[in-house]
């Protein structure tokens, strides 16, 4: 079971592609991470895989679903996309923001069940935020209204999670909190695809890592074997060393 990308090509209206004839699998039970330059094509692949973008050419399928030629709403049951900095809707509490993933599961009517329920709650319970259930996500910390919206993901109860950037505009401490939590889906048996810029976080949390250059994918696995000074050279223009983590071991790139 795997989401499978093949020949992918995709862009935004009649500009030139941003990612070209991408092939990819996303492996069950792992957390990958897509790492790579500004403009390089990290965020339009996972748009295109969670189908917000329609590629020009190529097939898309999660296990034995065609994500391009069903329905948005059977996609969603499959894969839930967090994009970056998510607009926060006016006056809704944390466990209504929550309850929003259970939407592609219930009808027009939009009544909840009680499974509904029992998923919400666990959302809020796995992302710590039980004593701020009532409290306006307007209102809440960057770090907490990101958990907020991570719990919204959980609760849509997908096997694959989607995420953009989940750590932009956080301080570190909310950055490792959010990391975390990444793992925490991991645990729970989500299937995790996630845009960072960061390399050192990205090999510290990621199983795999996809580095991506100028629309196509250069180097992709464990992350000791991806991250080496000739490949930060080719892909970031920058001279480095590259040394294990005193305390993860896994790669951490220094300027020379």
């Amino acid at each position: 079971m795997s989401i499978l990308v093949k020949g992918v090509t995709a862009g935004y209206g009649r500009d030139r592609a941003i990612v070209e004839n991408i092939d990819l699998t996303i492996a069950t039970g792992e957390v990958t991470i897509l790492i790579g330059p500004n403009g390089c094509g990290k965020s339009t692949l996972l748009k295109t895989i969670g189908r917000l973008l329609k590629p020009r050419t190529g097939t898309i399928h999660a296990d034995d679903l065609d994500v391009l030629r069903n329905h948005p709403k059977r996609v969603a049951r499959t894969i839930a996309y967090l994009p970056q900095s998510p607009a926060v809707p006016t006056a809704i509490t944390v466990e209504q923001l929550v309850g929003y993933g259970r939407a592609p599961h219930q009808s027009l009517l939009g009544l909840r069940s009680p499974k509904d329920i029992e998923l919400v709650d666990q959302a809020i319970a796995a992302t710590g935020l039980a004593e701020l259930r009532f409290k306006p996500v307007a209102e809440l910390s960057g770090g907490q209204r990101q958990r907020a919206f991570i719990a919204m993901a959980l609760a849509q109860d997908t096997p694959y999670v989607m995420l953009d950037e989940p750590t932009t505009f956080l301080d570190i401490k909310h950055q490792v909190e959010t990391l975390d939590l990444v793992r925490h889906l991991h645990g729970a048996g989500r299937t995790s695809i996630v845009v960072l810029h960061d390399i050192a976080q990205a090999a510290r949390y990621g199983d795999r890592l996809v580095v991506m250059h100028e629309g196509r994918i250069v180097a992709e696995g464990k992350p000791a074997d991806v991250v080496t000074p000739e490949l930060i050279r080719n892909v970031y223009g920058l001279d480095c060393e590259v040394y294990a983590d005193p305390v993860s071991g896994t790669p951490v790139v220094t300027p020379r």
